[in-house]
């Protein structure tokens, strides 16, 4: 996260209270705002298990 409460922390470990207020007040612009949408209806939906191989990834390079 490039800013706020929560700089230098992951997009994808951002809480979902954070993400939902976002959506209540709005995304910012950009690829960024994208990214947190994305991030906000993956977490709404119980989705963060989708995340597990691309963390796996990251861990072996």
């Amino acid at each position: 996260m490039p800013f706020g409460k929560y700089q230098g922390r992951p997009i994808a470990d951002l809480p979902g209270n954070y993400l939902n207020w976002f959506a209540r007040v709005g995304f910012p612009a950009g690829d960024i705002g994208r990214l947190l949408a994305l991030m906000q209806t993956i977490d709404h939906n119980g989705l963060r298990d989708l995340l597990r191989p691309l963390r796996a990834l990251k861990r072996r390079s």
